[in-house]
């Protein structure tokens, strides 16, 4: 499962459970830092991820060129699916259930797929946040926004980071491509100066050892914002299984690991 965080809200950052990430070559890196090989430092004068759309993006969306299922195997959205990661935040332990539910969304008339992605920290729900994503005829995942609302003493405090796409300019952006390659780079989401979340294939050939289990074949991507451009983080996803791990590799520390998983229907 691919868990959609937009770098503008409070990172939750996740420093707990076994994470051994990257492939034979670099094992023994990981192994001993826990690192991910090839994660570029911000330098604040060129991206750490560059769409290659010289700032001009105009995706078409055709609602007919969508389909009702989401089975990319590195993202695949099946109703009743369910994923549990842990972590630790604070000091403090922190749970990520994300369920997919049987809920519909109709965004540029496309029939999205909800997906809820519930955070607590201490046993107390902190972030509540409804995300819409649809698979084009090609196999390609799309993001069409969320619905996002953040808790204080079980009192709805920030509905910051909330966004849909053909609302003010808003446009949605590709999140898992059909046929992953390195060096393929994507904007996630588009709504100009709240949400710009990029990134970049940076391998597809990754090994990641979680609690869950031992994982071949990962997807490991590069993630990164213009509006938060020194927080930079790796994501990995298994076939059949979707996102596994991530972690923080620039502007912070952070981890994020899956300790359950339930496929759907």
């Amino acid at each position: 499962m691919f868990r959609k965080r937009s770098f503008p809200k409070p990172a939750v950052l996740f420093l707990m459970g076994l994470l051994l990430i990257g492939s034979s070559a670099c094992s023994e890196r990981s192994e001993t830092t826990g690192g991910a090989g090839g994660s570029r430092e911000p330098t604040g004068s060129e991206p750490v991820v560059d769409p290659g759309d010289g700032g001009e993006y105009d995706p078409e969306v055709d609602p007919a060129a969508f389909t009702d299922v989401i089975d990319n195997p590195y993202l695949p959205l099946s109703t009743g699916a369910r994923w549990l990661y842990e972590g630790e935040s604070d000091g403090e332990a922190e749970r990520a259930e994300v369920v997919v539910t049987p809920e519909r969304r109709e965004v540029m008339g496309v029939k999205t797929v909800v997906v809820r992605d519930t955070v607590s920290v201490g046993g107390e729900v902190v972030e509540d946040t409804y995300d819409w994503f649809a698979q084009d005829r090609e196999g390609n995942v799309w993001y069409f926004g969320e619905e996002s609302r953040d808790y204080e003493n079980g009192e709805i405090v920030s509905t910051g980071g909330s966004w849909e796409a053909g609302v003010d300019g808003a446009l949605p952006g590709i999140v898992m491509p059909a046929d992953p390659a390195v060096g393929d780079a994507f904007r996630q989401e588009y709504y100009p100066g709240e949400a710009e979340d990029m990134f970049e294939v940076v391998r597809v050939d990754a090994r990641s050892v979680v609690p869950l289990g031992t994982f071949d074949s990962v997807v490991e991507t590069e993630d990164w914002t213009p509006l938060e451009p020194e927080l930079v983080e790796h994501k990995y996803y298994a076939p059949s299984m979707g996102l596994v791990a991530e972690e923080t590799t620039a502007g912070g520390k952070g981890r994020l690991v899956l300790v359950e998983f339930s496929p759907g229907r």
